[in-house]
């Protein structure tokens, strides 16, 4: 199997400030950082010691989340998807390392990464711009 475990949850959010009080106040969240570059905003969540960590992102288009799953090796994973029939939709960086958005036939959102630069929860834990 490619997909080793979902690690994040990317979410659309209009208002990230507002988003990340009520994720860490009222459903008692662990809020890991709250970043502002760029133009926009992006938090993240902990919302258990287990499962993926929600990220609330002010540029993410669209109303659906993405589902992002960790795969050892990117370019490798993405090979075995397409000879299956899959095709990728865009490739980006996210802090941790090289990431691919899936294309699927519906409403729903996937995406693969893989983490060559493990030490970026170190580097953006704690900080808090907002």
């Amino acid at each position: 199997m490619a997909f080793r475990s979902l690690d994040f949850v990317y979410m659309p959010s209009r208002d990230v400030a507002r988003d990340l009080r009520h994720f860490t106040d009222a459903l008692g969240g662990e809020p890991v950082f709250a970043i502002e570059a760029f133009d926009t905003r992006v938090a993240m969540v902990r919302l258990s010691d287990q499962g993926p960590r929600v990220l609330l992102a002010g540029h993410l288009e669209g109303e659906v989340p993405v589902l992002v799953y960790r795969v050892d090796d990117l370019d490798q994973a993405l090979a075995r998807l397409e000879e299956r029939g899959a095709q990728v939709e865009s490739r980006f960086e996210i802090p941790h390392g090289p990431c691919a958005a899936l294309a699927l036939p519906g409403d729903q959102r996937i995406a693969l990464y893989e983490v060559p630069r493990p030490a970026a929860d170190e580097r953006l834990g704690g900080r808090m711009d907002f």
